[in-house]
């Protein structure tokens, strides 16, 4: 085995699907499929929004019965087909794997199918080709349109393609499928980790469960008896001057200002448009007058405070048809059970930001994974990196 140039010829997607008796075709018109042919079950329909990075997201996918199946025969889609957001993102891409063999090519996406001579192109390196940085910026400088960006069958059969030998294709597949397990790896410890934390709350901030060594009884009394809240101060957007204080918004920081009206830490939530989500500042902060503030901690812990209130659902304060707002005199009133020993609720604090920290970790294992298979595709896919290829002599 020895270290091998992924060189090869730049050729386009449509000569490679020609050469391999394959075709790229557009997805069924609006004409042809309207939304009241959709079913709760039936054959899935994968649209743009179905498409991530070389995968198909299956949540929330549409689905039509087997009458209308059978008569879009013709977008059926096949292991290795590759389909394509046809308008909007048009970066958006994901190869079909065995499992979604049947599967129908939706209204608004492409498809590139190859043929059965298969000897000198793997579809699985050209999806991957497809997601490189070349690829991508030539797929936004060449589509149509100027509010929406639209790809046709012309545009993608021009699309150029760095295409290596063979050898070097498999090569380049074996380590991106590698990369993308570990990423794959990751993401399933930070989903386990993340309900173990959930199952935590549950139990450590109903008192379902007590941490060793406290047996206080808990005191129950209206929330604002221990999390009194007030509407944050006005800050328009032209007045801000960037500084080291954050600007706590409804939906968190934003900017950061010259001034504090806020001594930290401290804990602050949405008051209008985004409810229901819950920020811990660490530092002296400006609470903006879309966010409400605690302003006492004299009866709680303030790590405590915020992992409680995130806890308690706030959204159920909401109230207004149009732009969602707090409803500050039903959350005053609503009683609310704590430990009465502000000792417990630092321990329980401490016990759930542990549980941060190793979801934190964890993320950060996963965006550097993310970034060195991102690094990974684009030598390989571009013929910078030297790949090793079975069969060859050792040098």
């Amino acid at each position: 085995m020895s270290r091998h140039a992924t060189q090869g010829e730049f050729t386009t997607l449509g000569e490679i699907v020609t050469r391999t008796g394959g075709v790229i075709q557009t997805g069924p018109f609006g004409s042809q499929l309207h939304a009241s042919d959709y079913t709760l079950l039936g054959t899935p329909l994968i649209m743009p929004m179905n498409l991530g990075d070389n995968e198909v997201i299956e949540a929330g996918i549409s689905r039509v019965g087997d009458k209308d199946a059978r008569r879009l025969r013709r977008h059926a889609l096949r292991k290795g087909d590759i389909v394509f957001s046809r308008r909007g993102d048009v970066g958006r891409r994901s190869i079909i794997r065995a499992e979604q063999t049947g599967w129908l090519c939706g209204t608004g996406c492409l498809a590139a199918r190859f043929g059965t001579r298969l000897s000198e192109v793997n579809a699985e390196y050209v999806a991957h080709y497809l997601g490189s940085w070349p690829a991508q910026t030539w797929l936004q400088d060449n589509a149509v349109g100027g509010t929406m960006p639209n790809l046709n069958t012309a545009i993608l059969s021009a699309l150029p393609v760095h295409l290596p030998a063979r050898a070097d294709q498999d090569a380049v597949v074996a380590v991106l499928e590698d990369a993308q397990a570990t990423v794959e790896h990751i993401n399933i410890l930070i989903a386990k980790k993340q309900a173990i934390r959930q199952a935590l709350m549950q139990q450590l901030l109903t008192g379902r469960t007590r941490l060793p060594g406290y047996r206080e009884e808990w005191t129950t009394s209206p929330l604002k008896d221990f999390l009194p809240l007030q509407r944050g101060f006005d800050l328009p957007n032209s007045q801000v001057v960037k500084g080291p204080y954050p600007v706590v918004y409804s939906n968190g920081i934003a900017r950061h200002h010259v001034k504090a009206m806020v001594k930290g830490p401290g804990v602050v939530t949405g008051r209008s448009g985004t409810i229901g989500r819950v920020h811990l500042v660490e530092e002296d902060y400006w609470p903006h007058n879309t966010s409400l503030w605690v302003t006492s901690f004299e009866r709680m812990d303030v790590t405590f405070a915020y992992y409680f209130l995130t806890h308690l659902g706030l959204e159920r304060f909401a109230s207004g048809s149009g732009v969602p707002t707090f409803n500050r005199n039903d959350a005053h009133s609503f009683e609310i059970t704590v430990p009465s020993d502000r000792a417990e609720q630092k321990a329980i604090a401490e016990v759930l930001s542990a549980a941060d920290e190793e979801v934190g970790i964890l993320r950060r294992r996963l965006d550097k994974a993310r970034s060195v298979k991102r690094g990974m595709m684009q030598e390989s896919l571009t013929g910078r990196m030297q790949l090793s290829v079975q069969g060859e002599p050792t040098a």
